[in-house]
């Protein structure tokens, strides 16, 4: 019997290897918009970060979003994500 491969993504944050269900994903879209991708499918450049209010303000504070999608994150992303993980917890 097969085992599946679990698909891991490192967190912009914390920077840990986690698995993909277990992390937010913010696409910056070829469109040129950036957003929160809660089905994990939409195309473009993506970047994971934890469910956790530390990992946003490390990867924030890092500009982990910002280095990953090679443009500037705006602010509304940062507090989309801070209500998705207050309204989470």
């Amino acid at each position: 019997m097969a085992v599946r491969k679990i698909p891991m993504r490192k967190c912009a944050g914390c920077d840990e290897m986690k698995e993909k269900k277990q992390l937010i994903r913010v696409v910056h879209t070829p469109e040129n918009e950036i957003c929160i991708d809660f089905s994990g499918k939409k195309s473009g450049r993506g970047v994971y970060v934890c469910h956790s209010k530390e990992c946003l303000e490390l990867a924030q504070k890092k500009k982990g979003l910002e280095r990953s999608l090679k443009c500037a994150v705006p602010e509304e992303i940062y507090l989309d994500l801070l209500k998705q993980l207050e309204k989470g917890e």
